[in-house]
């Protein structure tokens, strides 16, 4: 009989794909093998333990006592396991890094800065939207780095993570030209009553940013856009904004558009609070160059100042309190 000290960290691995993906294919296309391999590994792993970790049936998975059990004590060994493997990694791998959706703003900024400052080092850049969505990505191994607001996400998937702030990026309004309130340099928030933005509603990759929006918008008259599908990329965007004559919840740091207005939003200041996100235990060159530089440049361009009476909802003061040293 197989002792617990000596249970192969793969099939641990695997359990936990399974356990939080509750589902057997997106299991193991997150661990990329095949269904009939995990299938055999979570097997061998209950032969092993002498116990049903799984509820099978044709529409669904679901945990057992034991597997429930199992769940947290696999979590910890595989965080042991990666931190020892990163311990004795030398840095040859290209650091994965997703700049977010589009080639502007705050992360695209801090990547391509630290690449200038450290040339030696490869960063692989990705341009996906949203932390939702890449947090996955980041706890399997398949992304190294993203950025976004972390108490979007859920307290299962943070816990497993590790973070630092930023920035705290003030939020804008894109407007088309020809809209009333394109004329004014700045919009007061309270000028959007009665107006309907779009804040990626639908897209469950940025789930975090459209939670925000809510937050904002929720007593101030202000509606939320219909759910649209995942809009993928740039070019996209703009032709899906343009098409359906969209006003769009914004940074002050985004994409140009022709025909349309991109304007800060004041009285309160609302905003948008971006930490670079990392797996728990993963050491690296590249991600330590990334860290200083957002230092750097946070005390340079004044990042994690706050202006006066600005507007950060609950759970994002509470992550920024746990942050301050």
């Amino acid at each position: 009989m197989t002792r617990a000290r000596d249970i192969d960290p793969r099939l641990l691995r695997a359990f936990t794909a399974v356990a939080e993906e509750l589902h057997f294919t997106r299991a193991a296309a997150r661990l990329f093998v095949a269904q009939q391999a995990l299938s055999r590994d979570i097997r061998r792993l209950e032969r092993e333990l002498g116990a049903d970790l799984f509820v099978r049936s044709t529409r669904q998975v679901t945990l057992t006592e034991d597997g429930h059990r199992l769940l947290p004590h696999a979590r910890r060994v595989l965080a042991s396991h990666d931190e020892l493997a990163a311990a004795f990694v030398r840095d040859e791998r290209p650091l994965i890094v997703d700049a977010g959706g589009a080639k502007v703003g705050t992360s695209y900024r801090l990547l391509q800065e630290t690449r200038r400052r450290f040339p030696d080092l490869e960063f692989v850049a990705r341009f996906h939207t949203g932390l939702t969505g890449a947090a996955p990505d980041i706890l399997s191994g398949r992304l190294d780095v993203s950025f976004g607001r972390v108490a979007g996400l859920a307290p299962e998937i943070l816990s497993r993570l590790d973070h630092c702030p930023v920035r705290y990026e003030p939020m804008a309004v894109l407007l088309p030209e020809d809209h009333p309130l394109a004329a004014r340099t700045e919009i007061p928030l309270s000028s959007l009553a009665g107006e309907t933005l779009y804040a990626a509603a639908g897209n469950p990759s940025t789930e975090e940013w459209t939670d925000l929006a809510r937050r904002l918008f929720e007593g101030r008259g202000i509606r939320m856009a219909e759910p649209f599908p995942e809009i993928e990329g740039e070019e996209e965007f703009v032709r899906v904004v343009r098409k359906r004559g969209w006003s769009v919840l914004a940074s002050v740091e985004f994409i140009e558009m022709d025909g349309m207005a991109l304007r800060p939003i004041v009285d309160p200041v609302p905003l948008s609070p971006i930490s670079m996100v990392w797996r728990r235990g993963l050491r690296h060159r590249g991600l330590d160059a990334l860290r200083g530089t957002a230092g750097e440049m946070g005390v340079g361009e004044g990042w994690l100042r706050r202006p006066p009476g600005s507007w950060l909802p609950e759970p994002d003061e509470a992550v920024a309190a746990s942050s301050r040293p």
